[in-house]
């Protein structure tokens, strides 16, 4: 199913009453001068309501589970965090009750699945508390981090950028924002995985490396978060491969379940 995008600034008051309005504007944005065409907002609907979410940047933490870090040949013990990013206009909107339909991507012959928590920025800011990080959390839902893993280790083994391997169409697939009001915050809780109805992945949240707090704490050292940014949080251990016709389905313990059929 393809992202669902439309304008999310449809007035001041509906932003208030979601909790994203009142933050400062993005420093060092271009005038407003005519565009010679148009390109399309990245939104996320927000589950129970009327409104999308507008993604502004997608932040994925690398290896954030110590059994996948060590699948990976990293050691959990001794490895700081560390980020990559994918574009918004990657993003694959998926609803609940539905199969969406994911195309197997060029270029790869090793497509692989990662489960994953995502949680959505409604307040930004620089240098972040870990004691007071969740309070700059909007919201939270599922997704998966799909990946051109071939791709990926081949430019890792030349010591080359990997955006090749992360960062492409559909790689950002997501189900609809849930309020952190709705849900509370994801300290724990079952994460899983299934291929064609068999478990290939299954763990608890708490068994992160670093927490979401952490994370975004990490992160606003580095670059200043602001609303609409979106942190995929990482994934559990046996990531795997998935070929035309298989079905994902993927859960998070408070949150609707979501499915793809690659195709």
């Amino acid at each position: 199913m393809k992202m669902k995008r439309r304008r999310f600034f449809q007035g001041s008051a509906a932003m208030a009453a979601a909790g994203l309005g009142g933050c400062a504007a993005m420093g060092g944005a271009a005038g407003s001068g005519r565009t010679p065409f148009a390109v399309a907002d990245s939104t996320i609907p927000v589950a129970g309501s009327d409104m999308a979410f507008p993604v502004r940047r997608i932040y994925c933490i690398g290896r954030n589970y110590r059994a996948h870090s060590i699948e990976m040949g990293s050691d959990p013990n001794r490895e700081p965090p560390f980020f990559f990013q994918k574009p918004t206009d990657a993003i694959q909107f998926v609803a609940p009750g539905t199969v969406g339909a994911h195309p197997y991507p060029s270029l790869t012959k090793n497509y692989h699945y990662e489960v994953e928590l995502v949680a959505a920025i409604g307040r930004g800011g620089r240098n972040i508390p870990v004691a007071s990080a969740l309070d700059h959390v909007w919201g939270y839902t599922l997704g998966l981090d799909m990946t051109r893993r071939d791709l990926q280790r081949a430019m890792g083994d030349q010591k080359k950028p990997w955006e090749i391997g992360k960062s492409f169409d559909h790689s950002a697939v997501l189900g609809p924002m849930h309020t952190a009001a709705q849900t509370g915050h994801f300290r724990e809780g079952a994460i899983w995985l299934k291929v064609n109805g068999q478990v290939k992945q299954n763990a608890n949240l708490n068994q992160m490396i670093w927490s979401v707090a952490e994370q975004i704490a990490h992160l606003s050292e580095a670059n200043e978060l602001f609303p609409g940014d979106i942190i995929y949080s990482g994934t559990p251990e046996n990531v795997g491969p998935v070929v035309k016709g298989d079905v994902i389905e993927i859960h998070i313990d408070k949150l609707p379940n979501l499915q793809v059929r690659i195709v």
